[in-house]
């Protein structure tokens, strides 16, 4: 069973983050308010920052070791990024946006590997089409694509319904939750919205202040509340959608 495991700390700005924790097959879902550290702990298990201090794994294997001197590169570590705005190239298609960065010996290879992504994701027919023409569902859809066309043993996903209009959100939820438990990837989603954390179906853990104050299933989170946020998170008193 693929697991990804983490424990970091660093300061970022002002914020010093410490977490741990290890998921594997469903997803775990990070909640907390703004400035918690939720992006920045995105960062380190990528790569783009470099943790203080601490260890973070991946089906075994150290991506990072802080005692023992490791930092893989972020092109190395095999995993899958979706930011929150999903950084498409607007002078390319979805087909060589899905297409960049595949690391295949030939460009007819690399543009076969974004034309299955693009399959598996139902948004073949959009291969042609420049991001500009592309709705936010679609858009998103297309940049999981790019993620996935890099054969990740994992997946981070920074607020990747937060693009979306009140009206789509819904559907593209639902298809999301879907894929991720086809896929069965280690997988880490921030989001601030507890429908997601519902949908999904995952272990939830909440960050605040760069430490976690609490994990576990919400409805284990909805019978004992640890702080102001989880309460107010459980009760539905946040953004739903």
């Amino acid at each position: 069973m693929s697991a990804l495991e983490v424990d970091v700390r660093g300061t970022v700005g002002p914020l010093a983050l410490a977490v741990a924790f290890r998921t594997s097959e469903a997803p775990l879902v990070v909640v907390g308010p703004n400035g918690a550290g939720k992006t920045s702990l995105l960062m380190m298990i990528l790569g783009a920052t470099a943790p203080t201090s601490g260890r973070v794994a991946l089906d075994g294997s150290t991506l990072f070791d802080g005692a023992e001197r490791v930092d893989v590169p972020v092109e190395r570590r095999g995993i899958g990024f979706l930011p929150q705005r999903y950084a498409l190239f607007p002078h390319l298609d979805a087909l060589d946006n899905v297409a960049y960065g595949i690391d295949a010996p030939t460009r007819a290879e690399r543009r076969a590997r974004a034309t299955r992504a693009l399959e598996e994701l139902d948004v073949a027919a959009l291969a042609r089409r420049r991001t500009g023409e592309l709705s936010a569902g679609e858009a998103q859809r297309v940049a999981l694509a790019r993620a996935l066309a890099h054969r990740p043993r994992a997946l981070v996903l920074d607020e990747p319904l937060a693009a979306l209009d009140v009206a789509s959100r819904r559907d593209v939820r639902r298809f999301l939750a879907e894929r991720l438990r086809a896929w069965r990837l280690p997988t880490v989603v921030v989001t601030h919205d507890l429908a997601d954390a519902e949908a999904l179906d995952g272990d939830v853990l909440v960050l605040e202040r760069g430490t976690v104050s609490q994990t576990g299933r919400l409805d284990e989170l909805a019978r004992a509340p640890r702080t102001a946020f989880v309460r107010e998170l459980v009760t539905g008193l946040g953004p739903r959608a």
